[in-house]
């Protein structure tokens, strides 16, 4: 742990399954909070329902396990009611993609300052492994036996346009690079959105010919190519491929902002 004295060693064993990312999106996260030297008690840690929504349970703080999709909701009114707090949200691809969708939107146009860490794994995890909006197509999910149909949510693209402040991706390999695109999303007034891609072996990888952990981390390192490398390509007229995701800072700007401590 980068952080112990954070975490609630009374809540282990962890629910979850063996070479899941999400502990290691926890630690990243936690290893930011540390290096911005906030205190516990005044820091909230929000979610709503899924696998990443479990998070805050093993953090030492007050925390806010709230309904599906609302995380953001609630958040709000945490740093409305109380701006003097750091507010964090843990939420994943469908919790805040799917029902969540139109708070994840408004949340960013208002530029609410706040620090959202979407852990992406592409797949309802914890109800069943049911397809989600950010599953790629043609892989395949209890939703979606003979592949997926519909184009993926670019979640990252989708903050940036709907007016956050700081929006970055990275992935469970890029353990340094996320932990300090989270830190830098925690010093930027207003909203912070950092998507992580993180690995789901239990209900996407072993569907998708991805039965090892090892299998794909492999796959999340060797298909992520960085922002500046993709838009060098596209200015010289070179092909993209189109099987890559971008990693890196996607904007960092200065709009007015909600709820920002004076």
């Amino acid at each position: 742990m980068i952080a112990p004295d954070w975490f609630r060693e009374d809540r282990l064993p962890h629910i979850y399954c063996t070479g899941c990312g999400n502990g290691t999106v926890i630690n990243c996260t936690l290893g930011a909070v540390e290096e911005m030297g906030w205190k516990r008690e005044e820091t909230v840690f929000v979610s709503g329902i899924g696998c990443s929504s479990r998070a805050p349970g093993y953090i030492l703080t007050d925390s806010l396990h709230t309904t599906h999709g609302r995380a953001l909701a609630f958040a709000t009114g945490v740093k409305m009611a109380r701006p003097d707090l750091n507010v964090v949200v843990f939420t994943g691809d469908g919790d805040l993609a799917a029902i969540g969708g139109n708070h994840f939107i408004h949340a960013c146009r208002r530029n609410v300052d706040m620090t959202v860490v979407c852990m992406n794994n592409h797949i309802y995890g914890m109800t069943g492994g049911q397809g989600s909006p950010t599953t790629p197509p043609g892989a395949i999910s209890t939703t979606t036996p003979y592949g997926a149909s519909e184009p993926a949510f670019d979640l990252a693209e989708l903050a940036v346009a709907a007016g956050a402040n700081y929006v970055a991706r990275w992935t469970s390999y890029h353990v340094k690079e996320l932990t300090k695109a989270v830190a830098a999303g925690m010093q930027t007034p207003g909203l912070a959105f950092i998507e992580v891609r993180t690995q789901c072996p239990t209900n996407y990888g072993r569907h998708n010919k991805l039965r090892r952990v090892s299998d794909m981390i492999e796959h999340l390192r060797s298909h992520a190519m960085l922002v500046e490398k993709r838009d060098r390509l596209v200015q010289e007229g070179k092909p993209v491929p189109d099987d890559i995701f971008t990693v890196g800072e996607l904007v960092r700007r200065n709009r007015p902002a909600m709820g920002v401590k004076s």
